[in-house]
């Protein structure tokens, strides 16, 4: 976990919810009143958000006491208990809503993730995210795809070069852009991945032709066309098959024989599990 930036986050958040005070909170309960909640899963699914959910409470206010009885990346069912919550009843009501908002997200996406990632098993294939994330929940919601047994393609614009069909139009070609991409690393002295984006297999034979790049993402191919790449590629590259993969269709792209599926459904479209915080 990524200390200072989770930090970052939570005081955003809470500054986000609270503006100039708890005003429904602060009317209609006492100043020092203690309490207890809990956390009650609603829902089957994959649990994530229990260390986020943690510093939250902690940065909230670090007297309150939690006893965790569950833990990130645990199957849960309908009715389970995941933690309880003791302290100060404002500090809880304070928190409720950011740690409900988080877990919720984060354990669905971790769960269909995990589905997926089951689906892919008899496979050599493994499941990646996307950047098509929620602006400025990025580094929870690729964190709860780990949760869930996916990889991480890259955090964002700074730890890869990704060349896409955009760049490699107005680079003008393919052989233009990677040869840019390796003089640029080499100019500034950096060692970044590059991994080109290619059409169809015209575009394939171009890269293979340069070289120069350690992945090839095959986009939009129908399936004979993905088995000829891969078989083109003869595992000199990673490859990686991306655009229009659904639940539906997903063993028939690993059957195609990728090293990797990229999804950007795992984020983008993904329905919260369900989960409360009541009093008790």
């Amino acid at each position: 976990m990524d200390k200072q930036l989770i930090d970052l986050f939570i005081k955003n958040a809470i500054a986000e919810d609270l503006g100039d005070g708890d005003h429904t909170s602060n009317s209609t309960i006492p100043a020092g009143t203690s309490g207890k909640a809990k956390l009650i899963i609603k829902e089957d699914g994959i649990l994530a958000g229990i260390t986020l959910a943690l510093e939250i409470f902690h940065q909230i206010d670090s007297e309150l006491h939690t006893e965790i009885f569950l833990n990130d990346g645990d199957e849960v069912k309908y009715g389970h208990i995941a933690f309880t919550v003791t302290g100060s009843t404002h500090s809880i009501l304070l928190a409720e809503r950011l740690v409900l908002n988080c877990m919720q997200r984060m354990s669905g996406i971790a769960t269909k993730t995990n589905r997926i990632v089951k689906m892919l098993k008899p496979y050599q294939t493994r499941l990646l995210d996307t950047r098509k994330t929620t602006p400025g929940m990025r580094y929870l919601e690729k964190w709860a795809v780990k949760i869930g047994g996916g990889v991480n393609h890259r955090i964002g614009l700074y730890d890869m070069i990704l060349i896409k069909d955009n760049h490699v139009d107005y680079a003008g070609g393919i052989a233009n852009a990677i040869n840019a991409s390796n003089h640029y690393l080499a100019d500034k002295g950096k060692q970044l991945e590059i991994e080109i984006e290619v059409r169809n297999l015209e575009e394939l034979n171009q890269v293979l032709e340069t070289g120069k790049v350690q992945r090839i993402m095959l986009d939009n191919f129908d399936f004979p066309d993905l088995r000829k790449a891969v078989e083109l590629i003869d595992h000199r590259y990673i490859t990686e098959a991306s655009g229009g993969i659904t639940e539906e269709n997903i063993t028939e792209y690993a059957d195609c024989g990728v090293d990797f599926i990229s999804m950007g459904a795992l984020t983008h479209s993904v329905k919260s599990l369900d989960m409360s915080l009541k009093a008790y």
